[in-house]
């Protein structure tokens, strides 16, 4: 499905960059540091937006946060990092961007829960402070609703109505327009108070998959806002990667979807941008953007009981990653650059033609031999323990040649 057949929301400019519209799918991550610690946060945030994380949120639930948000801006800025930072706010959102002018300044969006912005009476009070700060600073807001911190009241009056009916619906159902109802009751409300639906987004969080897609199904129906998508509370490793992966790959497939987030559970002291990670490669593996070189590798057997071709993979999607913020900024389009790294002469001569440039590397049996494609024809043929290191020079030429001018400043020895 091409980018056009996309579902067409309002566009919304956070900070500059554009959701919806005719724009990109965009990258969003989430720090999970304390953002009253200026010096962590900065370099958790810095360390996201060069993954490529195109939108940061950072929390921001007591005073010392809000009084520390300006000062994180003040230090991206001064490091050239200009990723836009989004405030996430539960319970007391209104009291902190009150409090906090300079925080409510620094921020290009805020993020509101309507499950718990206030309580009974104060609800409508508190969501009226905070879009009336959203209109003086001229930011946005998300409208983020998730079911573990859903409007009780909202989901016991339907609830109520549901069985009253001559033929309920199932509880989960119930639960769904709950969670939709939530999102649009809160939107119509913002309008209402004077935030036009060009600064508004929506997201419906929940954790299990067809829940997600049910949930996303009917605000894309109902709604021509902007969406995040996002599988809340998606778990660990390959759990949370699969599960999310699963969820989200459904709705960008029907054209649901103007932002997305991948909410994975790190290991301990684990890397943060992993999630990243994660979301570029389900966009650009779907083929709706185009992040970084796709390395394409077999997935090794009985032919290839050598594991020269599985390093050789992992060392250039390796480097590939750490010199993609500098080739970037200097060769325009290296990120629709395709490599083929292969483990024995089955597939490896017929995929390494397809890929821009390709490498055969001999399985087991096979003469000691590897031949180097380029644009679909034989260009080399690499013997002996330095194949590899040739062969990353050859990708490094490639680029040099194809998407560059000038010298790339270092080869693939260093």
């Amino acid at each position: 499905m091409s980018i056009s057949a996309r579902r067409r929301s309002i566009p919304v400019s956070i900070g500059g960059v554009v959701l919806g519209g005719d724009g990109p799918i965009v990258v969003q991550s989430m720090t999970n540091t304390d953002t009253a610690d200026v010096e962590a946060t900065v370099a958790q945030v810095a360390a996201l937006a060069r993954a490529g994380s195109e939108l940061v949120r950072i929390t921001v639930d007591r005073a010392e946060a809000a009084a520390a948000v300006p000062h994180i801006s003040e230090r991206l800025d001064r490091l050239g990092v200009t990723t836009p930072l989004i405030g996430d706010f539960h319970y007391n959102g209104h009291t902190l961007l009150a409090e906090h002018p300079a925080c409510a300044e620094a921020l290009a969006k805020y993020r509101i829960n309507p499950g718990n912005v206030g309580f009974k009476d104060k609800r409508d009070k508190h969501f009226a402070q905070i879009i009336d700060i959203a209109l003086k600073h001229g930011k946005a807001i998300r409208i983020g609703v998730n079911w573990g911190s859903l409007d009780q009241d909202l989901l016991t009056r339907l609830m109520d109505e549901n069985a009253r009916l001559p033929e309920p619906k199932d509880a989960r159902e119930v639960m769904h327009e709950a969670i939709v109802q939530s999102a649009l009751i809160s939107a119509t409300r913002a309008v209402e108070l004077g935030l036009g639906p060009e600064r508004i987004v929506l997201s419906a969080k929940v954790s299990a998959v067809q829940d997600l897609i049910a949930v996303y199904a009917m605000l894309a129906e109902r709604s021509e806002l902007a969406l995040h998508l996002g599988l809340t509370e998606a778990g660990m490793g390959s759990k949370g990667i699969v599960a999310s992966s699963a969820a989200l790959g459904v709705l960008l497939q029907q054209g649901i979807g103007d932002t997305i987030r991948i909410s994975l559970t790190p290991e301990p002291q684990g890397d943060r941008t992993l999630e990243v990670k994660v979301a570029q490669e389900l966009l650009q593996s779907m083929g709706f953007r185009s992040f970084v070189p796709l390395v394409a590798a077999c997935p090794g057997c009985g032919r290839t009981t050598s594991t020269t071709f599985q390093e050789l993979a992992r060392d250039i999607q390796d480097f590939i990653r750490e010199e993609m913020p500098e080739w970037k900024r200097r060769y325009p389009g290296v990120e629709n650059l395709t490599v083929a790294v292969m483990g024995c002469i089955v597939n490896g001569p017929g995929e390494s033609k397809h890929a821009d440039i390709g490498i055969s590397l001999p399985g087991t049996g096979e003469a000691p031999a590897a031949p180097v494609f380029i644009d679909g024809k034989k260009a080399a043929t690499l013997r002996g323990p330095g194949a590899a290191a040739e062969f990353k020079q050859m990708v490094l030429d490639y680029i040099e040649r194809r998407y560059g001018q000038g010298t790339i400043g270092r080869t693939a020895a260093e």
